[in-house]
């Protein structure tokens, strides 16, 4: 290569750097969860149905589009405080770790870039809602998290700080995945599997852990089990035995598809050459029959 050339490609190297050093960090919006404990405070725990719109209505966008997606009006805000009080007063301690939380996720969001560049970027918001969701993403329309939710979801792991981390790390995998399958209506266990699971694998990837470790605890050591129960019921669309189904049974945990799909998604990683085309490959999932079959995953694969 001539000496030119060579300047011109140290030259493109250069921009390349500045300018993904450029690149702005992600909106994380916390400003909300400070105006309702005001309105908290100012009402002595008890503000009414009014005041809570009033907060809802002057809140940040990604508040208002929590309370379009999943109902969070003030008369839900108001029953909720009625009926668990303690959750609100609970969640101040989750408030507390919020600045050292938004430095962690600045962080995993610039490693899901460094592994994946062609990530894209939306807001994430931290709001006080009505108990539920613990929290939501989508390549529409971003993350948003319920503080009261998450804070009292203590089986998803003891420590707030932590939980905060993986579990928003994961809802921000779901901004990167395929908008068709995140929104189909009547999924196959499979496919919710996958989707679940690689937002989980990318969360290990880019904040350290799961977002769920309390279902990776009781699942660990009965992989064979699980996932031979698994295979039966890959097709149906009745996913209510695998997924969003809280805290299962004693002998059965909840939610033992996000752990199947964490380990289709983890097969897939390993045993690919190149890992950034596989992660590529992974958020980038459009058919989860053909990439089951490409992962070489089979009941009770050894991962570690």
């Amino acid at each position: 290569m001539s000496r030119l050339l060579t300047r011109f490609a140290l030259g493109l190297v250069a921009l390349t750097l500045t300018a993904a050093a450029a690149q702005p960090d992600p909106v994380v919006e916390t400003g909300d969860v400070s105006r309702f404990y005001s309105l908290y405070d100012a009402t002595g725990g008890h503000p009414t149905a009014e005041q809570l719109q009033a907060y809802i209505d002057g809140g940040s966008e990604g508040l208002r589009q929590l309370a379009r997606l999943r109902r969070v009006t003030g008369a839900a805000m108001a029953d909720a405080m009625g009926k668990r009080p303690e959750i609100y007063v609970g969640a101040r301690r989750c408030a507390a770790v919020l600045p050292r939380v938004r430095t962690r996720l600045l962080a995993s969001f610039r490693k899901l870039g460094e592994l994946y560049p062609e990530a894209r970027f939306p807001p994430m918001t931290i709001a006080v809602g009505r108990g539920k969701p613990v929290a939501i993403g989508s390549p529409v329309n971003g993350v948003q998290v319920g503080l009261e939710a998450l804070c009292a979801a203590d089986t998803l792991g003891s420590d707030p700080e932590e939980r905060f981390v993986h579990v928003i790390a994961h809802e921000y995998a779901h901004t990167q995945q395929n908008r068709a399958l995140v929104d189909d209506e009547h999924p196959t266990v499979l496919e919710m599997s996958i989707i679940e699971g690689v937002a989980e694998f990318v969360a290990e990837l880019t904040s350290g852990s799961v977002s769920n470790t309390g279902l990776a605890a009781r699942a660990k050591g009965r992989e064979l089990e699980i996932e031979t129960a698994f295979v039966p019921d890959e097709d149906k669309t009745d996913i209510s035995k695998w997924l969003y189904n809280g805290l299962g049974t004693q002998q059965w945990p909840g939610d033992l598809g996000y752990w199947v799909g964490y380990r289709i998604a983890k097969a897939y990683y390993l045993h690919a050459p190149d890992k950034r085309q596989a992660l590529k490959e992974i958020l980038e999932m459009n058919d989860p029959k053909a990439f089951l079959a490409k992962s070489g995953w089979h009941p009770g694969i050894k991962l570690d």
